[in-house]
């Protein structure tokens, strides 16, 4: 033991000689390095300050995850041994316009091109639970997103599509329940039994009240909604993930990298917080919790907070939380490229934004990407330009490499400091969300929404002060006039769904649909769990917003507090 122990001390000793002369030797580079010529780029997109230079001194007290491999708790370097050896990340390209006949060729034209997975955009009064014929719905029926009203709907957009084949996410909120079950009724038809079905619905509800704004019912009992979900769905539908927790709304809303994280990490927790609450085994729901990030311009920030989120959620559902499973304690999300980054002016340039973005999502370890196409700041996209978006992952993906390692920058002494740092920065930002009282309390008086705010601010600033350089906004700005397609959504779809409608409450029975939407009603007053109730709704070809209406005569409709 004395030979052992005094091998290692001896070790330690040469181990702090050379971090002295590192030291002295960084010391005498400061000098030249202060005494150079140089531009300002002392910050990230987040306001973070970044250091001209990482050396092994800037980890001392930190081994990062030097002692970590992938495939090992807590995550940082990735949540599966194979990475993306083993399989690559899902490729989705997020898709819906017009009416859902329309869409459902999109979403073949997508998977004979190489899609592997379906992302379902919703238009804006199915997004806020109206049907396309409501008064609220008016000019926008089918613009930015499928329009989907009823089961029948739902049938034709994934018509001739095996949902029993494919991974669908459904990027819907307020009235995601009432999505989900059409889905699950559509897959029905198909012979599709729920357990079989594999994909996502959003239904994070939280991110809706602090930056998205698209909602139906108050607080509590839109969280009611999503455990009962949650308890439904973990013994029925067990490959669904009944939430995709999002960051993405929030850092599109203004927030910096370090309050996507914190911010959207609080969301989860607190819907494990109600899950444990309504007496469901922690184990029993959270392998099916997701995420959703969204990859911003930054390139290695954003690479560090994925790599920090996974190590954040591993920790605390393990110590805080008491999940035994290691699958609770994985973090799997998918990531799209900043849509806030994409610029009408030289929309070109969106393909190299993008590009980059989709590198650090995938070098972040990723399991679902979407690329934005160039086009989208300006309209939905063209198929073109859809095309060259997924070209975009599929270049990434088998001609560059950068599958062939796992977190080929674990060891980076930039991206290990960066990692560590988020990682402070969101416990610190815990730590005054529990100030304030926890993530609900946040929302009603308004914390939460003025952070953002000032962030967002604060980088609109920037650019009119050409301090952050935005290429053909503030800077390299030419005169060219636009010279891309764009598809235009005309109401054809508005009128197509009108008529459809019509039909429907003509041939389906209404008195079944009044005794079904009677019964949910009832559900909603009591305990039950809702999901059944719905479904049952839909199965019967109730519409949208005859269910949003059966569930907000007893839950009441959210109205955003005014904050000064």
């Amino acid at each position: 033991m004395t030979g052992i122990q005094s091998d290692a001390d001896a070790a330690l000793a040469a181990m702090q000689d050379e971090l002295d002369a590192l030291r002295q030797e960084v010391a005498a580079w400061r000098k030249r390095y202060d005494a150079g010529e140089k531009r300002d780029l002392s910050f990230t997109n987040s306001a973070r300050e970044v250091a001209p230079l990482y050396t092994p001194l800037d980890l001392e007290g930190s081994a990062g995850a030097a002692l970590e491999v992938p495939g090992t708790y807590p995550y940082t370097r990735g949540i599966h041994p194979t990475a993306y050896r083993g399989r690559l990340w899902t490729m989705r390209q997020f898709a819906g316009f017009g009416s859902a006949r329309e869409t459902n060729e999109r979403y073949k034209f997508l998977l004979e091109h190489g899609t592997t997975g379906l992302s379902v955009a919703f238009d804006f009064p199915t997004l806020m639970g109206y049907d396309s014929d409501h008064p609220r719905s008016e000019g926008e029926v089918g613009k930015c997103g499928v329009a989907i009203t009823s089961l029948a709907d739902m049938e034709a957009l994934f018509d001739s599509i095996p949902l029993g084949e494919v991974s669908t996410s459904m990027t819907i909120n307020g009235p995601a329940i009432i999505l989900w079950c059409f889905y699950i009724a559509a897959a029905e038809k198909q012979g599709v039994r729920p357990e079989q079905l594999r994909g996502t619905v959003q239904n994070d509800i939280l991110k809706e009240y602090m930056a998205q704004h698209a909602w139906c019912f108050p607080i509590e009992p839109a969280l009611r909604l999503i455990v009962d979900m949650f308890e439904w769905g973990a013994t029925h539908a067990p490959q669904w993930n009944t939430i995709s927790i999002s960051g993405y709304h929030i850092r599109e809303a203004g927030a910096t990298a370090a309050q996507e994280l914190a911010f959207t990490l609080a969301d989860g927790f607190t819907y494990v917080e109600r899950g444990i609450a309504r007496g469901l085994p922690v184990d029993a729901f959270a392998p099916r919790l997701s995420f959703f990030w969204d990859i911003h311009n930054d390139f290695f920030e954003e690479i560090a907070k994925l790599r920090a989120a996974r190590r954040i959620w591993a920790r605390h559902m393990r110590e805080r939380y008491g999940a035994k499973d290691p699958k609770s304690w994985m973090m799997r999300f998918h990531s799209q490229t900043a849509g806030v980054t994409l610029t009408a002016q030289q929309p070109m340039n969106n393909v190299v934004r993008v590009a980059y973005q989709a590198m650090a999502a995938a070098l972040g370890g990723t399991q679902s990407l979407h690329t934005n196409s160039m086009d989208e700041t300006l309209a939905l996209p063209t198929e073109h330009s859809v095309q060259v978006a997924l070209r975009t992952q599929q270049i990434l993906a088998y001609e560059t490499g950068v599958p062939n390692v796992a977190d080929p920058l674990g060891g980076s002494y930039y991206i290990e400091k960066l990692t560590d740092d988020l990682e402070r920065e969101a416990e610190s930002l815990f730590e005054q969300i529990a100030e304030q009282g926890g993530v609900v309390r946040g929302l009603e008086n308004g914390w939460f929404q003025r952070r953002i705010a000032e962030s967002a601010a604060r980088q609109q600033w920037e650019i009119e002060q050409h301090r952050r350089v935005i290429i053909g906004v503030n800077e390299f700005v030419t005169d060219e006039s636009l010279t891309i397609p764009l598809l235009k959504i005309d109401e054809a779809a508005a009128e197509q769904q009108t008529e459809a409608l019509a039909k429907l409450r003509a041939s389906r029975d209404n008195a079944k649909c009044e005794a079904q939407l009677a019964r949910l009603r009832t559900a909603a007053k009591g305990n039950e769990n809702v999901v059944p109730f719905i479904l049952d709704c839909a199965r019967s070809y109730c519409t949208l917003y005859e269910i949003r209406a059966a569930l907000e005569a007893e839950f009441g409709a959210y109205r955003e507090p005014v904050f000064f």
